[in-house]
């Protein structure tokens, strides 16, 4: 017989008819007697359960499980509620669901289904006007919804009310949009410049400004609906595949793809819009220079711009408004303003970015120029046009700027909970009740464990203590339960820095208000000073030597229902069994350093393994931190996930330019050729010029993300606990140094195509 379902069971009616059955029984059948389950698969694999297996479910407030055997049936489909998510779900008749909930069973929900050809609106007013004069048993108000209506309010209560997810993820693809704006028109700035001659010619045979410039919007608005309409199509797949994946999983089992239609009309007009307003200052150059100019063989005027003040102003204001907001937001900890103040100042840094960007390259181009001839003309040609520049780098610093946030950010978040953890928690983990038979669980007795030579015998435990529980008695009267344990071993386990015990004195928990505690023992009333530890969980502690010392009285069990009077042992008037029975033997463990969130999980698998425990007996900072870690490792890898598509659309921004470069020196590197540069001179010259303009991007990123990420984490965590900035170097160097690989990656093609062909046709006249 197994004892299925325990604290965390979710058991369902077996009453619904075939119409409105949402169980689906993918093995065996639906059960039909009072003495009939099924369980769904997930659980049965876990429980090592089949099909003729009998079950026994645990009845309300712990007591023993149902007296009667419990057939299964058959196993059943993970359910689609996300409420009963990860656990057991058993599907059983109305009288083991009231034996569940103690006698007591109150329907969530009434389903109704209509008659073919009904109509849907007068039924839901006639059931309108009868539940209107019903009371419902829990107290709250009786509504009938659609099944459309009924999810909308599902998953407003799961979230309650709000979608911080969906926030977070649009903003990052607002981001990666931006993005794609800048690349694209670096991108047209390319084709343009490649059909200069061409569009030349068109406007010398009568082609007017307006065509030209409409013949290139036309041509951005097809390869905007053709681009957009393929992601469209694209999205759907991925989500699918990561559908799929969460639904193998326990918690992600009630996962769907859903597409809705304005999704896709509004992801086919972002692509369109954004990809037009790109091109519309590539679409002006190319009416810019007059026919017969462009007709000349000549190398085409750097764009200085004439802008500047324009950007100026606006970006200064942003810029300053925005750090208000932002350091508001932090200093608050209210996270609106934070946002608000995030976005504001990181648009001033984009409009500013003209003023800045150019000279930090010029700066860092320093760097190139011990390299020689190629390092010297690549930091020269690096800001040559300083607005093309600023275009490209401003598209990689996007992108580095987003994900050096979530690192940053989460990195700060980890650290936080670290230190708030450490603060609350003074072990890694404490087993409850070892040894103790606890209701509602499936303790196992004295006898069938070993206590900590146990559990030291658990892979990943490094240390462990016993603590010993004992009642002391006041000198009024009233019994004080602590807990003896030697003060050596407990040096063993703890982390927290402030709980040292010593003999005659007792180490309580933050709560205790108490400054010393008066006893009564048989040599006379006993006063010990209480020092009290920053942890929130934590027991009074006595070490063994003072519990020997100071004994109990006699009666100290009646205050807890003892019935036995004085045992014999060390700690006098206390009756071990009882005592054991009421208060529980707990273990603290230390475990090994370094453990990650799957390690710490499996130790705590095998100890109640080898306990007989339930998991939520085996608690501690060491699974709380788990628990976080997790959570904020999956944010963070899908959030990288996302902004890798904005790096790598940036970095497609890079060779953009490069190639723009290659085209407009053209006459300028046959010329250098035949002076004497080399092929391969010449491809250095431009791999340091694409690792310049990207790896200044990517260290601009870095900064300002290191800035937005600690800013960030202030808003979000500043209200809950003290924050503990942490910069993760290692992983901002991996970012700069992907930067730079990939420039190098960017300048391969439009440096095989600059050094192609031989100087004599570079410098010869079309």
């Amino acid at each position: 017989m197994v004892t299925g379902a325990g604290p965390a069971s979710a058991v369902l009616p077996a009453t619904a008819p075939a119409s409105l059955e949402t169980a689906d029984v993918i093995e065996g059948s639906y059960p039909s007697m009072p003495d009939e389950v099924a369980l769904d698969v997930a659980s049965a694999d876990r429980l090592d359960v089949s099909v003729g297996d009998t079950v026994a479910v645990d009845s309300a407030g712990g007591s023993p499980p149902l007296g009667e055997a419990l057939t299964v049936t058959g196993l059943l489909a993970p359910s689609s509620d996300p409420t009963v998510a990860g656990t057991v779900q058993v599907l059983a008749s109305p009288a083991v669901l009231r034996e569940t909930t103690g006698g007591e069973a109150y329907p969530a929900n009434v389903q109704v289904h209509l008659a073919p050809g009904a109509d849907a609106d007068a039924v839901r007013a006639a059931i309108g006007e009868i539940v209107s004069t019903v009371e419902s048993p829990t107290g709250g108000e009786v509504t009938v919804r659609t099944p459309a209506e009924q999810t909308v309010v599902d998953v407003a209560a799961l979230s309650s009310g709000t979608d911080v997810l969906t926030g977070i993820l649009l903003a990052f693809a607002v981001g990666a949009a931006l993005v794609a704006g800048l690349v694209l028109s670096d991108t047209f700035s390319v084709l343009v410049a490649q059909r200069t001659r061409e569009l030349a010619l068109l406007r010398c045979i009568g082609a007017e400004r307006r065509q030209i410039r409409a013949s290139v919007l036309v041509e951005a608005a097809i390869v905007g609906l053709v681009s957009a309409v393929l992601g469209v199509l694209l999205a759907p797949g991925v989500m699918a595949v990561l559908v799929m994946i969460a639904q193998r999983t326990e918690l992600g089992s009630f996962a769907v793809l859903s597409v809705p239609p304005s999704a896709i009309l509004v992801g086919v007009l972002v692509g369109v819009l954004m990809t037009v307003l790109a091109a519309l200052v590539p679409a002006r150059a190319a009416t810019r220079v007059a026919p017969l100019a462009a007709l000349r063989p000549s190398d085409p005027v750097p764009g200085r711009g004439r802008s500047g003040l324009l950007r100026l102003v606006p970006g200064l204001i942003a810029l300053l408004a925005g750090t208000g907001l932002l350091r508001s937001g932090a200093l608050g900890a209210s996270l609106l303003p934070g946002v608000a103040g995030g976005v504001l100042s990181f648009l001033g840094v984009v409009l500013l970015a003209p003023f800045f960007v150019p000279a930090s390259v010029a700066l860092v181009g320093r760097i190139a120029r011990p390299l020689g001839v190629p390092g010297v003309l690549a930091s020269v040609n690096a800001v040559r046009n300083p607005a093309r520049t600023t275009s490209s780098s401003a598209a990689l610093m996007v992108g580095v700027t987003l994900v050096t946030m979530m690192m940053v950010g989460a990195a700060t978040a980890r650290t936080t909970f670290d230190a708030e953890l450490d603060e609350n928690y003074a072990v890694d983990l404490q087993v409850a009740a070892l040894g103790a038979e606890v209701p509602g669980s499936a303790g196992t007795g004295p006898d069938d464990v070993a206590g900590v030579s146990a559990l030291l015998r658990v892979d990943g435990v490094e240390s462990a203590v016993e603590l010993t529980p004992a009642l002391l008695t006041d000198e009024d009267g009233g019994a004080q339960p602590v807990y003896s344990v030697d003060p050596q071993e407990l040096a063993g386990v703890l982390r927290a820095e402030d709980a040292a015990l010593t003999d005659d004195m007792v180490l309580a928990p933050q709560s205790w208000e108490q400054r010393e505690v008066t006893l009564d023992t048989r040599d006379g009333p006993v006063t010990l000073p209480v020092t009290a530890t920053d942890s929130v969980f934590f027991v009074p502690l006595v070490s063994t030597a003072t519990a020997e010392r100071l004994g109990a009285a006699p009666d100290a069990l009646e205050a807890y229902g003892g019935e036995e009077s004085v045992a014999a042992g060390a700690l006098e008037g206390v009756a071990a069994t009882t005592l054991d029975a009421y208060l529980g033997t707990t273990v603290w463990l230390r475990l090994d350093d370094g453990l990650d969130a799957d390690a710490v999980t499996g130790v705590q698998s095998r100890i109640v393994a080898a306990t007989g425990l339930e998991q939520y007996q085996v608690q501690g900072a060491a699974t709380e931190r788990a628990a976080y870690n997790q959570i904020i490792d999956v944010m963070l890898l899908i959030v990288t996930a996302l902004l890798a598509v904005a790096v790598l659309i940036a970095l497609i921004g890079v060779a953009n330019t490069l190639s723009l470069s290659v085209l407009e020196r053209r006459r300028e590197n046959s010329l250098l050729r035949a002076l004497g540069l080399t092929r391969g001179q010449l491809r250095g010259m431009l791999a340091v010029e694409a690792v310049l303009i990207a790896g200044v991007a990517a260290l601009l990123g870095s900064l300002l993300g290191a800035v937005y990420g600690g800013a960030g984490a202030r808003s979000a965590l500043g209200g809950v606990t003290a924050v503990v900035p942490a910069v993760p170097f290692g992983q901002l160097g991996l970012v700069l140094a992907v930067a730079v690989v990939a420039g190098l990656l960017a300048s391969v093609l439009p440096a095989g195509r600059a050094a192609r062909p031989p100087p004599g046709a570079g410098l010869a006249t079309d």
